[in-house]
């Protein structure tokens, strides 16, 4: 069983989170993967501003059957503060806040007895969560589905490592983005980090929300078959930063328009009402369908169980291997 800072400050048998993928990690998959020994974080996504999310307090009372958490995208929750003390009322384990200022939720997080965990995309970032008081900083890199920036996992989480060594030593990293196996997960202890969070890998179980046939088309595809790019937020007329973009499967309004980010932001909206049919018709030609680069490891659907059993048997084995290495 691989021990680090994370499975013990936060009582836990393997040092694997689920991210809190908005539409896709609800109640469900929360609770399987804290059974199978990780930690589930319930996507709280928009907390309900653009609506189209699952009723949450329903999700919420399916996760707390064990230890859980709870996952917001932050500028959206600065528009509806009040589904964080909703939130709260069920006595998640930690708070999980990304693409946005943490600090203005930061007392009342504490104050119900939960951890706040900060999502962070660029090293300039880690202060801002440092100063919150976040119990654990995620250094998100790029692979990772849905939004993010421009860093890459690789060289970031041992720069966020040096970094949180120097500046706040018992603060936790947790590494996001490309994640989604035992090696991957055995790479990422040995660039620093105590823990991961898995988002694409998760999204692919059996007990996520994700449509079936999204699922379905993401198997047959690779790494090379994704995009990131913002066209997609503002065309839909989704609010988001401009400084983050998306990161999907290729479609025809990505070969359109990935590329023509400003016009697409000057059209603003002009695709809100053909995605919204595109949703109720599973239109996957105008649909996001949101995964990260580690599409190309995915090949079935498996329990959270099984995904989280083969990530550690098989981390296991890389670092033994690894320990019996004879450098003489």
């Amino acid at each position: 069983m691989i021990k680090t800072r994370l499975t013990e400050r936060f009582g836990i048998q393997h040092p694997i989170i689920c991210a809190p993928m908005a539409l896709v990690t609800g109640g469900a998959l929360t609770a399987a993967v804290s059974r199978a020994g990780g930690l589930g974080i319930l996507g709280g996504g928009y907390a309900g501003v653009l609506g189209g999310e699952p009723d949450f307090e329903a999700e919420l009372a399916q996760a707390k059957s064990g230890k859980f958490g709870v996952g917001f995208i932050t500028w959206a929750l600065e528009r509806a503060p009040n589904m964080l003390a909703k939130a709260l009322r069920y006595s998640p384990q930690c708070v999980f806040l990304s693409f946005g200022d943490p600090r203005p939720f930061a007392r009342e997080i504490r104050d119900a007895g939960a951890a706040l965990i900060c999502q962070v995309q660029l090293l300039s970032q880690i202060d801002v969560a440092l100063e919150a008081g976040a119990a654990a900083v995620v250094a998100q890199g790029a692979e990772a589905g849905g939004h993010g920036a421009s860093r890459a996992t690789f060289p970031f989480v041992p720069e966020a490592a040096d970094y949180l060594k120097r500046h706040s030593p018992e603060t936790l990293l947790l590494a996001a983005g490309g994640i989604a196996d035992g090696r991957g997960l055995a790479a990422a202890l040995m660039l620093g980090a105590d823990g991961v969070v898995v988002g694409s890998r998760f999204w692919a179980s059996a007990e996520a929300l994700t449509p079936k046939c999204h699922t379905d088309m993401a198997i047959s595809m690779t790494g090379d078959c994704t995009v990131r790019t913002s066209a997609y937020d503002a065309l839909r007329g989704v609010p988001w930063p401009r400084e983050f973009s998306f990161r999907m499967l290729k479609n025809k309004v990505t070969d359109e328009w990935a590329r023509r980010e400003d016009e697409a932001h000057q059209s603003y909206g002009a695709l809100s009402e053909k995605y919204a049919q595109a949703r109720v018709e599973n239109d996957l030609d105008t649909l996001c369908v949101v995964v990260g680069e580690a599409v190309g490891l995915l090949t079935s659907r498996p329990s959270a169980q099984e995904i989280v059993t083969s990530m550690v048997t098989e981390a296991e084995g890389l670092l033994q291997k690894a320990a019996a290495l004879d450098f003489t």
